[in-house]
């Protein structure tokens, strides 16, 4: 594939409407579109790496089957593992060189695009940028990282420190784009643009870590503010032709959690349209 220069993808994640993204990125493959960087965060993390190692696909499964596993999700989780999510079973069971659906990880390691997974220190609350550097063959907690949702997770441990979900610090890292140099960037909302983030579920999951994370508890409860200001900074790169947002214009009914998966079906194919229109912002 002929890498394009100075252009990068963000993907913001967004739980299982993170298909739509899945859709985006197969399109991207379909049509040989690359990026000289490829931002994920959350479950963007994880389309990331399906599309930099060449895997159309792959992530459609993570959304519209393993969801409806025991061991994906489900409150049995909650109760014996402390996360309703299995990050494990996602990222390391399935996700393994011997898993059921493997990550190439060879692949993503020659594709001559940068990788970027943020993810939020759970003591301070900072941001953490992780590379391809911080990836291993069968060691994928980076996106395990960058995916603990506060709360329906239990943080994960990169090189000694806790983890959680990227979104809690760098919401939406137009910025840390244009610091590599990128010139051009798509941007990747699975939320319409034009709707506001609210923070009632957001403070919800915070209380519930306050005691044992203050500072990513604070973090959380701020997101919504973050990620609205994110967006209309996202609007006026747009109009000066720096920054595409491809965002749906509903979310056929998926939310973050949504077990559906018709629903799901059609946001994949939504945002599989949605992409046509990365072609000419590129070129």
């Amino acid at each position: 594939m002929e890498l394009q220069r100075k252009t990068a993808i963000i993907d913001v994640g967004g739980g299982l409407r993170g298909v739509y993204a899945a859709g985006i990125f197969d399109y991207c493959l379909d049509k040989n579109i690359c990026f000289d960087l490829c931002i994920g965060i959350s479950a963007g993390s994880a389309n990331v790496a399906s599309y930099m190692a060449g895997q159309k696909m792959r992530n459609y499964a993570f959304f519209t089957e393993y969801p409806f596993r025991r061991e994906y999700m489900s409150f049995s989780n909650l109760l014996l593992k402390k996360s309703y999510l299995d990050l494990d079973y996602i990222y390391g069971t399935l996700s393994n060189s011997d898993g059921e659906n493997p990550l190439d990880y060879q692949a993503i390691m020659d594709n001559p695009a940068e990788f970027m997974a943020i993810a939020t220190e759970a003591e301070t609350g900072a941001a953490a940028y992780f590379d391809k550097s911080d990836l291993r063959q069968d060691d994928y907690c980076v996106l395990k990282a960058s995916s603990a949702i506060p709360f329906v997770c239990h943080p994960y441990n990169v090189h000694g420190k806790a983890y959680y979900d990227g979104a809690l610090s760098d919401t939406i890292p137009i910025q840390k784009a244009f610091d590599y140099g990128c010139e051009k960037i798509v941007l990747i909302l699975t939320k319409p643009k034009d709707i506001l983030r609210t923070s009632k579920k957001d403070e919800f999951l915070a209380n519930r870590i306050w005691n044992k994370y203050p500072m990513a508890a604070e973090r959380m409860c701020k997101r919504a503010e973050r990620y609205n200001q994110g967006v209309a900074l996202a609007k006026e790169y747009a109009k000066q032709g720096k920054v595409l947002i491809v965002a749906p214009d509903d979310t056929c009914g998926v939310d973050t959690l949504t077990k559906d998966k018709e629903a799901l079906k059609h946001f994949y194919e939504k945002g599989y349209q949605d992409a046509k229109a990365i072609d000419t912002f590129i070129k």
